[in-house]
């Protein structure tokens, strides 16, 4: 029997995937992870807040490179739902091996540095010099062994363009609870192990990270439909390396201007004072968790959106978003709402301090307003960039994050004297902005043309009509 592939066979493969199904192991995978991220933190933090503070600097560092490493994990889940979505198995994988190849050259080249220069960037962000040799020790490996996370962060983006985001999220699960049982083991010696400290952490990580990255890609040759070749990892397709490139640049762009942006707005915090700084660290902290409902219904949705315009359903993929649109919007909705009752008792969790509670209660409030706008954010901008349109949200992103929140955050928080209050509302400001914006890119219909592949069976009516 011939390869679909070959025949021109169209697979509908966006009808056998779920919103739900998808969504929930993605959710249940982002919480996990941001527990990864703090559980060394909290746990070293038994031994002192120096510790605990030097390793948290530090690991904002890590996560900020992790970060980077997404981008092509973004690019390769849109070619790859895109071209499995068109029949065409064989370049899902092909694609599949050049993403590999591309974040494990990325990362290598981040751990070399990470590892030559963990001091300087401790100097840089002026630890105490007590704290540079606590926190240059943890980064050294940690960073040193960051090309790992690089590998994983691509053959998880091709297991979810598969469909197969319950086996992320069950390996992620696993190196979870890997990594709290070497904690435990290691930084404090139980059970007759040597008593390590911030390096039993650090080998922890790395040991649960490595046999995280074993399994993934075990998982990764059993569940992907075509296989991949050995010598698929080291054949640079330029094509295809646009098509990654020509997405996940973009997406880099973007996550490169929030961080940036947010840097800055947290030097005007800053300027507001101490307890201003504390309150919006920790409602920011409990945010995050809003956001991670979003994000798995958007990474969901672009899953489900790349495979139909792969398959030439765009308009099935025009509804599909707006369904997951209202959803996301009702049920993050309910959440904030359900949040903001027990407001001053969330915020009482970090502290005692009653300003910084009755700030961070009242930045609440706003929050009713703010993650709706978020949402469409977050959810309409993946399922652009899974149709091809990565080029207008970086570019509206740009203008609306620097052109008006960073002004507005000035002007109502500084100037005015508005406070954190006024930060916030620049932030609530700059999310309706964007998203509002982003839903008028997907109902204009612009991003239809943007698709980088063909169906199959159109392909196969072009190349008859030419004959």
């Amino acid at each position: 029997m011939r390869d679909r592939e070959q025949t021109g066979e169209t697979v509908p493969t966006w009808k056998k995937l779920s919103l739900f199904a998808l969504t929930w192991p993605i959710l249940i995978d982002s919480v996990l992870r941001m527990m990864l991220g703090s559980a060394d933190v909290f746990m070293l933090s038994r031994i002192s807040d120096n510790v605990a503070g030097a390793v948290g600097l530090a690991n904002e560092i890590i996560v900020f490179c992790i970060l980077m490493f997404g981008f092509v994990g973004i690019g390769t889940s849109v070619a790859v739902t895109q071209f499995l979505g068109a029949g065409k198995k064989e370049t899902a994988s092909r694609i599949s091996a050049l993403a590999i190849s591309l974040n494990v050259i990325f990362g290598l080249f981040v751990s070399l540095v990470l590892f030559a220069f963990s001091k300087q960037f401790m100097e840089m962000l002026n630890l105490a010099p007590e704290q540079i040799a606590i926190a240059n020790k943890y980064m050294r490996l940690i960073g040193g062994f960051i090309w790992i996370e690089a590998v994983s962060y691509a053959v998880s983006s091709i297991l979810r363009a598969n469909g197969r985001t319950q086996d992320v999220m069950f390996v992620t699960l696993g190196v979870n609870v890997l990594h709290v049982a070497g904690n435990y083991l290691l930084i404090f010696g139980h059970m007759g192990f040597p008593e390590w400290g911030v390096t039993g952490a650090a080998v922890s990580t790395v040991f649960s990270r490595l046999i995280g990255i074993v399994v993934l890609i075990a998982l990764l040759y059993r569940r992907i439909p075509s296989p991949i070749r050995l010598k698929d990892y080291v054949s640079f397709d330029k094509r295809h390396v646009r098509t990654i490139l020509g997405v996940g640049l973009p997406a880099a762009g973007e996550q490169i201007a929030w961080q940036s942006q947010y840097m800055m707005i947290m030097g005007f915090v800053n300027i507001i004072g101490q307890k201003a700084l504390s309150a919006h660290v920790y409602v920011f902290n409990i945010s995050t968790y809003f956001m991670a409902l979003s994000t798995a219904i958007g990474i969901a949705t672009e899953i489900i959106v790349g495979h139909m315009v792969g398959a030439g359903e765009k308009k099935a993929a025009y509804y599909r978003l707006l369904r997951s649109l209202r959803i996301s919007i009702m049920l993050t909705a309910v959440v904030v709402a359900i949040t903001a009752l027990f407001r001053f008792q969330l915020v009482g969790l970090f502290t005692d301090d009653p300003k910084i509670i009755a700030t961070g209660a009242g930045i609440f409030l706003i929050s009713i307003i703010l993650e709706p706008g978020r949402v469409f954010n977050i959810v309409v901008i993946n399922s652009l960039r899974a149709a091809g349109d990565a080029k207008f949200p970086v570019l509206m992103g740009v203008f609306s994050m620097w052109g008006v929140c960073v002004p507005l955050a000035y002007y109502l928080g500084v100037h005015l004297g508005w406070g954190l209050a006024g930060v916030w509302i620049a932030f609530t400001v700059d999310e309706w902005l964007r998203g509002l914006m982003m839903l008028w890119r997907w109902k204009s219909g612009a991003w239809a043309r943007k698709s980088f592949v063909q169906p199959a069976a159109q392909e196969q009516l072009g190349s008859a009509a030419g004959m």
